[in-house]
């Protein structure tokens, strides 16, 4: 995959010295609390180091990049696609800022807006997905503020941080996505 350069990050291939800073976030609570559910236990080294060997070896159905700093190239977190149905040509997002301190600032906004742009513009997909728990303020703002609209919502779908929350089903069609951004199809 190409490098991406933003106005404040770089979306970058994954390295193998990609591990360490992965391995801050996985089993942080206060990261981890917004994920699915794979990371309800604690998240073993051989699982990263699995996940990040498919990402370097292109051997997963996931594709994606590391968010990264444009200056020094160091991981902030990653935005990949999942699932690809090439047929229909669909592709379900997932995203995370591992750095904490980074938290809030747009970063995530802006790697997420130049995921979309890559997948309707290069892969040539018609429909993104991804799915957010209802008490992810944060997540939900920057999925609208990117073009997804909610398309459904799982009541009382998992069980975290010991209640039941709904898991909310977003969706943007590249149509949308071209209407948005003055493009004609």
């Amino acid at each position: 995959m190409p490098r991406l350069r933003g106005d404040r990050i770089l979306l970058r291939e994954y390295r193998a010295d990609d591990l360490e800073p992965m391995r801050r976030w996985v089993n942080d609570p206060d990261i981890v609390c917004h994920l699915s559910d794979i990371f309800l236990y604690p998240h073993p080294l051989q699982a990263s180091e699995q996940f990040l060997e498919e990402m370097l070896e292109g051997g997963s159905d996931s594709r994606g990049f590391v968010i990264a700093d444009p200056a020094t190239e160091a991981y902030i977190g990653q935005v990949n696609l999942d699932r690809i149905d090439w047929k229909n040509r669909v592709g379900f997002i997932g995203i995370v800022i591992g750095e904490k301190h980074l938290l809030g600032q747009g970063i995530g906004t802006e790697a997420l807006k130049m995921m979309v742009k890559f997948a309707f513009e290069e892969l040539n997909l018609n429909r993104l997905e991804l799915e957010v728990y209802d008490f992810n303020e944060r997540a939900l703002r920057c999925y609208l503020a990117c073009g997804f609209r909610e398309e459904g919502r799982l009541r009382a779908r998992q069980f975290k941080n010991g209640r039941y929350v709904d898991v909310i089903v977003m969706g943007l069609l590249r149509s949308d996505w071209l209407a948005a951004n003055g493009y004609w199809e």
